[in-house]
């Protein structure tokens, strides 16, 4: 088989793979969690007669594990993602509007995160001592210590900010180190400090050999980056109480919203395999010494 087919396949079989355990793992933690088939109808004494029958109804349909996994992924195979269990409208209707919101919300986090990582790294690398890497590394190494959720609490008590302020935040103090010694690292090579010794100008250095020359590290570094926001968007979105896809998970799994869950467990699965096969190439390519 050709290399690129079998690498090509390799990593659509992981991605798979992932998908899968991520659909049997969401499966399992909701159906064996204590209360799964209860419903709220049944405190009230006007319907807990027939809420009960049609819990029992339910539970004897596809109450077993095996019948659950059969019953939902069957239907994801016929491009069918069920309906809202807590909702009562398609799942599709219920994630479209907020899949927008969300991807909306991931790229101003990730932008704003990239534009202050950099806006600080890059002043602070061109320098000939690290006597400003100090300053930083004390609110960066506290910020890192910090829940998401008490961060976008902060923030919300305070007035101050909002979902794209703490993603870009926490995208920037993650990012920040990692780009500062990169482009250290570039600096003091010595083709760079020989242009600077000719009296190459830092904007000129940076526009046509810098950057160029970091751009596969700083993609891979970036994909890196949506996967971290993609895993702090519940907290941020359930706190700062926004319409999207993370704030539909925290109801489905508050509701026991089986299809939901699952759904939105897959898309965030698939996210994050897509997001890492991309990443992959380039950095095995960083990887390779040069000649």
């Amino acid at each position: 088989m050709n290399p690129l087919v079998r690498r090509l396949v390799s990593r659509v079989g992981r991605l798979v793979s992932l998908m899968v355990l991520a659909a049997l793992g969401t499966i399992a933690l909701m159906r064996y969690a204590p209360g799964y088939f209860t419903d709220a109808r049944e405190m009230d004494a006007q319907y807990a007669g027939s809420a009960r029958t049609e819990l029992q109804l339910e539970q004897a349909q596809h109450g077993t594990f095996a019948q659950l996994t059969r019953e939902l992924l069957g239907g994801w195979m016929h491009r069918d993602l069920g309906r809202s269990r807590h909702f009562d409208v398609p799942v599709t209707e219920l994630m479209t509007p907020r899949l927008r919101v969300t991807g909306k919300l991931l790229f101003c986090g990730v932008a704003g995160g990239w534009l202050l990582a950099l806006t600080l790294a890059l002043p602070l690398s061109a320098r000939r001592t690290a006597s400003g890497e100090g300053a930083i590394a004390a609110p960066t190494a506290l910020l890192l210590a910090m829940p998401v959720g008490a961060l976008a609490t902060g923030c919300l008590l305070a007035d101050f900010g909002g979902p794209v302020l703490v993603l870009s935040t926490l995208i920037a103090v993650r990012d920040f180190k990692l780009i500062y010694r990169l482009l250290r690292q570039t600096w003091r090579s010595p083709h760079f400090l020989y242009a600077r010794a000719l009296g190459v100008s830092t904007p000129r250095i940076m526009r046509v050999h810098l950057l160029p020359r970091l751009t596969n590290e700083l993609v891979a570094l970036a994909t890196m980056s949506f996967v971290l926001a993609l895993s702090a968007i519940v907290p941020v979105e359930v706190i700062f109480d926004v319409p999207g896809l993370g704030q539909l998970a925290w109801s489905a799994a508050m509701n026991r919203d089986m299809p939901v869950l699952l759904a939105v467990t897959l898309l965030m699965a698939a996210c994050i395999g897509v997001a890492t096969m991309l990443a992959e190439p380039i950095q095995r390519a960083e990887a390779i010494p040069c000649a």
